[in-house]
């Protein structure tokens, strides 16, 4: 009998083991300091959407007049070319009006240290790397209206806070362990025209762990999916989808914004890229499966000096630091464009090399070997700011209808 009791003591130690290793480090976790000297513990899900060191954090960030007059100065000196038909002006280059006070930028989570808001839409945030960022609103993701910050506290469970009530966030390595949000999302989408994304989803921009809810009607019968009891999700037209679910069983729903064109996105992010939206008219299919627990917190180093290599349509060839449409000049920074249904905001730490391919279309080739066509961006098309390259005191401005391509070499 006793031999009995110590091999189910010895079971039960194993199964807890493996419940502890099987938990994804891959999730948002830190403590909350609370303007009330409160301090929590545990995971985080930002604004619903944001449950992963890998998913962006978005906001606009107010650029230093000093470092972008230059550049200003010189646009504004061009000479302005212009043909006028009785007066009207039918044809103008030059001097073009750009706002060189902010632009959109966006960060992933697992760069930040610690996230303090200083205003009613505004966060400073501290990195990795000793930088200090400064974000005000533009999105939900900072300020009041941020739809909801929850911590699962290691003692009170699930809270839910406001902004005002946030004094401060330290982001910390994520322990192993379950935590009540269940598990986060994870899979494979495709689009209609073949592409394929791999890594943590977010589900028409609110749905992101297992224990969420997919709502449809099946025939005359409202259906609650728990996501993770769903093994594929298959659009079947604008206002339908077919659903497997890991049991094998098939089900067409429809009657839903969760599948048919009311659907604000499927959000993939990806390790190896930053993250893609992908519209409903676009979404093909998606291959749930589980988080593969490869990341972590210390997989993010808070970013480094953009650095690289020039070349221009005359044959010249610059290298040095690069601040690229005159704005993002980090790896942490965030390249912006479209590519047919789909919208991709790339970390520039995952960017190879970037070549102009027209006015409005540039190749982007990652580390990893993939290439995307994109256009719809002052990133990638002729509304880019120019391209700055810095070489100890030599500072060389690079017009977008000058540049050929960029080599990275971060």
């Amino acid at each position: 009998m006793r031999s009995i009791v110590i091999s189910l003591g010895v079971l039960a130690g194993v199964v807890l083991m493996s419940v502890a290793a099987s938990a994804d480090e891959g999730q948002l976790y830190g403590k909350i300091y609370t303007v009330d000297d409160e301090v929590l513990e545990g995971f985080i899900r930002w604004d619903k959407n944001e449950a992963s060191w890998c998913d962006i954090l978005d906001g606009t960030k107010e650029r230093e007049s000093r470092k972008y007059r230059k550049y200003r100065d010189r646009r504004e000196s061009r000479r302005d070319k212009t043909v006028k038909i009785f007066g009207l002006t039918i044809y103008s280059e030059g001097n073009e009006f750009w706002d060189f006070s902010s632009s959109e930028a966006g960060i992933r989570m697992g760069h930040i240290a610690n996230l303090i808001p200083v205003g009613d839409n505004e966060v400073l945030l501290e990195l990795k790397s000793g930088e200090e960022v400064e974000l005000s609103g533009g999105s939900g993701d900072i300020g009041d209206d941020n739809r909801e910050i929850l911590i699962d506290d290691k003692i009170e469970g699930i809270i839910e806070l406001y902004w005002d009530e946030i004094d401060r966030i330290e982001f910390m390595e994520t322990p192993k362990g379950e935590s009540s949000f269940g598990k986060r999302l994870y899979g494979t989408l495709t689009t209609r025209r073949g592409e394929t994304f791999t890594g943590y989803v977010g589900w028409d921009m609110d749905e992101t762990f297992g224990d969420d809810i997919l709502d449809g009607r099946e025939g005359r019968r409202k259906r609650k999916l728990d996501f993770g009891s769903i093994a594929s999700i298959e659009r079947r037209s604008s206002s339908s989808a077919e659903v497997t679910l890991k049991t094998g069983k098939e089900m067409s729903l429809d009657d839903s914004n969760d599948i048919d064109s009311g659907n604000r996105g499927i959000v993939i992010s990806d390790l190896n890229l930053g993250c893609v939206k992908v519209d409903w008219d676009g979404f093909d299919m998606l291959e749930f499966a589980d988080p593969p627990g490869d990341l972590s917190y210390n997989d993010f180093d808070g970013g480094r000096k953009l650095h690289g290599t020039v070349f221009t349509e005359d044959g010249d060839k610059y290298s040095g630091d690069i601040i690229w449409d005159s704005d993002e000049e980090y790896t942490w920074e965030i390249l912006n464009g479209n590519m047919r249904d789909v919208e991709f905001d790339i970390e520039f730490g995952f960017i190879k090399s970037i070549e102009r391919l027209s006015s409005r279309t540039s190749l982007v080739t990652l580390k990893d070997g993939r290439s995307f066509k994109l256009r719809g961006s002052n990133d990638v098309d002729s509304d880019n700011k120019g391209i700055i390259i810095i070489d100890g005191n030599d500072e060389i401005v690079v017009d977008w209808d000058e540049f050929e391509m960029i080599e990275f070499d971060h």
